[in-house]
Parts: structure tokens; C-alpha cells; sequence
């Protein structure tokens, strides 16, 4: 029998703005990517020093992650949740200040702390060593944002209990362009995990 499951917290963050639970909690306006992620991780109060050393991505992906599991995880104790993530432009904008910085021959310098951002997954591997996740974790890479996927990659992971909970979500970045969407699928909660709730919750 095919256990039903809800999507028990979810955060959005785009144009300068952190919604969660579809309520805006912290916005600036007419600054950059760089600045506004900032100011939003000393808003919620996140002390985790290597934040400031992620890349873009890994940020996006950081902050809003840390918003949900914040109350859901005991640092002391390993956490039985699992990630799926997905984007369209992968890891593009790492890759670009990778690139450009072995174009020049004659400045060759490639910075070991910017290749180590050039997988998307990355960001995953720094939402699970802050929270002890060791479940299952993916990130994958669609043209457009994905509702069936998540749904049926996350249903199938509950239900052969490869995972209690699920954080699910799309992590999108290029330069000045992003969004991030990503909710808890849990076994208990209030809106029902289907692809209409998801697809809703995404384009608010």
C-alpha cells in the first residue's frame, strides 16, 4: 500500500527575498547575489564559518537547506534524511571563474578552493557534513524544474525506507540569475505531496 506523504516546511529564495512557509521573512533590495546571501545568512542568525568560503551555488543551496533542518536536525545524533536536488545550469557559474582562471597562460593561477565547486553535488556534500546527513543524497540536472521527478525519486525512497524524511528542491544559479526552491517531505504534515501542491508552492 503506497503511503502517503506532505511536504511539512519549504523555503524560496529569489529577487533579493526568503520566503518561508510562503511568508517573506527577509528581503533587500538593489544589491548583488554576493551581498544580499550574506546578509540574509547573519539575518537567520547561521553560524557555520565555511559558509563565506562556498561558492555561489553552494550558498543558495546552504542557506535554504539550513532554514528547514535548522529544527529538524540534532547535530549529536546521525539524521535520517535524505537530498534530491536538481538545476539547469549545473555548476556553469563555478566553471566559468574556473576557466577563466587558466585562460591566460602567461597568469596561469587555477584556485584549488574555486575547483572544488565545479560539481554541482557539492552543495549536497555541504548540507550533509553541517547535519550529519548520511542517507541517500543525488543532484541532477533537468532543462525545466522537475515536480514528477522529485515526486516519484522521493516517494520511492520512503517507501523502500531509505530515508525517514526527504529534502527535495530545485537550486538554480547563473551569475545574477537564481532561484532556489526546496521542502521537507515527511510522513506527516498538513500539504499533501503530489504535483500539483509542489508546482504550486514553486511558482508563488
Amino acid at each position: 500500500m503506497k503511503t502517503e506523504t506532505y511536504i511539512s516546511r519549504y523555503c524560496q529564495i529569489e529577487n533579493n527575498a526568503v520566503f518561508v512557509d510562503g511568508v517573506k521573512l527577509f528581503e533587500m533590495n538593489d544589491v548583488s547575489f554576493s551581498e544580499f546571501i550574506k546578509n540574509a545568512y547573519k539575518f537567520f542568525n547561521i553560524d557555520y564559518p565555511k559558509f563565506f568560503k562556498m561558492d555561489s551555488l553552494s550558498k543558495l543551496a546552504f542557506l535554504t537547506a539550513e532554514i528547514i533542518l535548522n529544527k529538524e536536525c540534532v547535530l549529536e545524533h546521525e539524521n535520517d534524511i535524505a537530498i534530491v536536488f536538481a538545476n539547469t545550469s549545473s555548476s556553469l557559474d563555478t566553471d566559468i571563474k574556473h576557466q577563466s582562471s587558466i585562460q591566460n597562460k602567461d597568469q596561469f593561477f587555477p584556485s584549488p578552493a574555486v575547483f572544488v565547486y565545479t560539481l554541482p553535488n557539492i552543495c549536497v556534500g555541504e548540507i550533509c557534513i553541517k547535519h550529519q546527513l548520511k542517507s541517500e543524497n543525488a543532484f541532477f540536472v533537468f532543462e525545466y524544474f522537475p515536480s514528477d521527478f522529485l515526486l516519484n525519486y522521493s516517494n520511492q525512497l520512503m517507501e523502500s525506507d531509505k530515508a525517514n524524511k526527504i529534502l527535495c528542491g530545485w537550486v538554480e544559479l547563473y551569475q545574477e540569475n537564481y532561484k532556489s526552491f526546496v521542502y521537507l517531505v515527511d510522513k506527516q504534515g498538513e500539504i499533501l505531496h503530489n504535483e500539483l501542491n509542489i508546482n504550486t508552492l514553486y511558482n508563488k
